[in-house]
């Protein structure tokens, strides 16, 4: 039981240290309701663990002890976020308060196959941490497909066929020396966006990215929902276009280039669809993507009923002028709509989500509870 009391004051004082760091003695005290000489018995152990460290005195008027700030030892681990694609890969690292080290943009080996294309990433990622190489701990990878719920199985990624049921996980792995877990790349998104970007704040959101795929990520009280085969969220699937088309063909920038193609135009690039003068056959186009995408802001609306749902991937910049009535149109369907906003992130969002999922190893490994989790980093 005194074990208990201990791990359970730990884990707390932990959890609003990092929360709110830099922090006294005092103020966790208070914030938690421990008392000060059991706070200062843990921190005296976070501090021998090489946790916790002192940074510096508030000088202060009144008599007595001075108060003394206290701050996570930040670079004591470190993480690697990876947003594999099929064109470019995207690589960050982060300290263990969620300051983010280094990022870097790579155009993706094309022909590689699931071992070489884990030995590069694990190059990659040694590389871009250069002398924080000894300190990394763990890293999470963005995939574009499906990722079973252990993190390790990849199913339905059209766009990287050779990933799938591979072993690139656990070479991975191997490769890099530590644990790596992988999940849907718009699930890490979402997580990034949540944390650092556009639906900070926002417990229960949706993000939707369209590019070469259509992904989405769904959070419901600040958990990101994972099905047993990572499924929820494949909105794209749906047979909902003419003669049971899925979705995804009808609004990803491969199956733009391929409708205009049917129909006789030939496009170098999907926002030709989108121009205000383009010609009648691309304007019809136009008009079956707005029913598609409708479509699916509709389904995420009502899977979990969004405050937030966030726009990214390379064909929703060609969307700026157009969320309002995006928003007015579900308004018409359902009766209400969530605001429909644009990734603050940008094309690191998926990476950046990664690390944050990285962190929360790092956390849980630390005793940090999983309650705690939807609010860390800060």
């Amino acid at each position: 039981m005194v074990h208990d009391t201990r791990d359970i004051n730990r884990t707390t004082v932990l959890a609003e240290l990092l929360r709110h760091r830099p922090i006294t003695r005092k103020q966790l005290a208070d914030l938690t309701g421990i008392s000060a000489a059991t706070v200062t018995r843990t921190i005296d152990q976070l501090i021998a663990d090489g946790i916790v460290h002192e940074v510096s005195e508030l000088v202060s008027e009144q008599r007595g002890r001075r108060a003394v700030l206290l701050d996570v030892v930040a670079p004591r681990s470190v993480v690697t976020g990876i947003d594999l694609g099929a064109s470019n890969t995207r690589i960050v690292t982060a300290d263990l308060v969620g300051g983010i080290r280094a990022q870097v943009s790579l155009p993706t080996p094309q022909d590689a196959g699931p071992d070489a294309l884990a030995a590069w990433v694990a190059d990659e990622v040694a590389r871009l941490a250069g002398p924080d190489r000894p300190h990394l701990r763990s890293a999470y990878v963005g995939l574009p497909g499906a990722v079973s719920s252990d993190g390790r199985t990849i199913t339905n990624a059209p766009n990287m066929p050779q990933l799938e049921r591979s072993e690139f996980i656990a070479t991975l792995s191997d490769a890099l020396g530590f644990p790596v877990a992988g999940d849907n790349d718009a699930n890490l998104a979402l997580l990034g966006e949540q944390h650092f970007g556009a639906a900070r704040g926002v417990p229960t959101a949706v993000m939707i990215t369209i590019g070469a795929g259509l992904g989405a990520g769904v959070a419901v009280d600040g958990r990101i929902l994972r099905g047993k085969r990572g499924v929820v969220g494949e909105f794209g699937q749906l047979p909902a276009g003419p003669l049971g088309t899925r979705l995804e063909l009808m609004v990803t920038g491969p199956g733009l280039t391929h409708l205009a193609a049917e129909s006789g135009i030939r496009i170098d690039s999907p926002a030709e669809v989108f121009a205000h003068d383009a010609p009648q056959p691309l304007r019809a186009l136009r008009a079956h993507f707005d029913q598609a995408l409708l479509i699916v802001l509709t389904a995420a609306t009502v899977s979990c009923e969004p405050e937030l749902i966030v726009l990214g991937g390379g064909v929703s910049a060609s969307l700026a002028d157009d969320l309002e009535r995006y928003e007015a149109m579900l308004t018409h369907h359902l009766g209400v709509a969530p605001r429909l906003v644009f990734s603050t992130l940008g094309e690191y969002a998926g990476a950046h989500g990664a690390a944050v999922a990285a962190l929360h190893d790092r956390y849980r490994a630390l005793g940090v509870r999983e309650t705690e989790l939807a609010t860390l980093p800060a």
